[in-house]
């Protein structure tokens, strides 16, 4: 089972966090207050913070500035992930994926299912990897940002944890790119 090794120093990633929606402002954005409130108390830095409608373009070029960024190490996203006409996120996510992480998906649903049932069908969240950046694409409810940071992220962005975690293979993610963003890793 999974632990934290003490041992281990923690180190710190860079996370930027995109909300994505037609109505939310910076003053009432409480899905992407409850993932900054989780980032920082668990030691990581803000890398970024940003609030776009949804249409592809925007959001797509708002990570991809983000994934061109040597301060940001990952990226989650809340909102677009559902199946109503404006629900855009993976659509616009997905492409620049060089590599799909399907157990992130998988494993969002298994909690999500032990919370609110069959209803974790309606989200499409996903998850990838891009120029040497994670995507996490959660839904837009606190519930489920909640559900993605304490069931998953938490211990996958944390390089104590046990027995394999994202951050202890952050320096070879773009390896095969050749960029400086993996020979400055600190890992």
């Amino acid at each position: 089972m999974s632990r934290i090794d003490e041992s281990k120093p923690f180190l710190p990633v860079g996370i930027a966090v995109l909300t994505v929606s037609d109505t939310r402002t910076l003053a009432d954005d409480r899905s992407g207050d409850v993932l900054v409130e989780r980032l920082t108390a668990a030691g990581h830095r803000l890398a970024g913070r940003a609030i776009v409608p949804d249409d592809v373009e925007a959001i797509r070029a708002s990570v991809r500035a983000w994934i061109a960024d040597a301060a940001v190490d990952a990226v989650i996203t809340t909102g677009g992930t559902g199946f109503t006409g404006r629900d855009v996120t993976p659509e616009a996510l997905e492409p620049l994926f060089e590599k799909r992480m399907d157990g992130f998906s998988f494993v969002f649903h298994q909690i999500s299912f032990q919370k609110i049932g069959t209803s974790t069908i309606q989200s499409r969240a996903t998850a990838g990897v891009a120029g040497g950046t994670y995507i996490f694409c959660l839904p837009g409810s606190p519930g489920a940002c909640k559900d993605g940071w304490d069931g998953i992220l938490a211990m996958q962005l944390d390089f104590r944890h046990r027995p394999c975690n994202f951050v202890e293979i952050m320096p070879r993610l773009d390896e095969h790119l050749r960029r400086p963003k993996a020979k400055g890793a600190a890992v």
